[in-house]
């Protein structure tokens, strides 16, 4: 068992009220929650890197927490979700892979009964490094109104033997959305993709 050790929490939300077109009423929300934490395998190969998986749970409901506080603090607004990882270059891709259950279940407790898989994607890179999240719908994949993505990053981190682990939510569909496709209001099977 590791002992999860962090340098650094950091929050971001982004209020976007026009892509070009006009001006929204309300602002749509897209946030992050980024850590900053040592990767106890950075240096060395180790074997059986899973049990830093349980070590990671309280990190992903803590972050899960912060995020939904600074969209406003009600999990219902929440529309759109995922999550991702930077591995300092002394580590590897597959310590990032170690965030997918933490990552993912820990919103998806925070949030309630989400449907759909939380999307993921990681990275090798140092200080400065930018990761660009994927975004879907919190309960059906294929609403195409909430395909998204947030760029993260910190300008000192991850260090070579740091792992960044980010979450994502937005609060609704991109601002003016019109690309047509699977609608919110046409989900139905509940199944997490339609």
């Amino acid at each position: 068992m590791h002992k999860v050790e962090i340098r650094k929490i950091v929050l971001v939300v982004e209020e976007i009220f026009h892509e070009g077109g006009p001006r929204a009423e309300k602002p749509a929300l897209r946030g992050a929650a980024l850590a900053i934490i040592r990767n106890p395998f950075a240096g060395r190969y180790v074997e059986d890197i899973r049990p830093f998986m349980d070590d990671l749970n309280p990190l992903g409901l803590d972050l899960a927490g912060r995020l939904i506080e600074r969209l406003g603090g009600d999990p219902s607004r929440v529309e759109g979700y995922g999550k991702g990882a930077i591995i300092g270059a002394a580590g590897e891709l597959e310590h990032g892979a170690l965030w997918h259950a933490p990552g993912g279940y820990g919103m998806r407790e925070k949030l309630g009964d989400t449907k759909a898989i939380v999307p993921s994607t990681k990275k090798v890179g140092g200080p400065g490094t930018r990761l660009d999240v994927p975004v879907t719908h919190i309960n059906a994949s294929y609403v195409r109104s909430h395909f998204d993505a947030m760029e993260v990053g910190v300008n000192d981190g991850p260090r070579a033997d740091e792992m960044l682990l980010a979450l994502v939510m937005t609060t609704g569909p991109r601002i003016h959305e019109r690309a047509g496709g699977f609608k919110v209001s046409e989900i139905s099977k509940w199944d997490g993709l339609k």
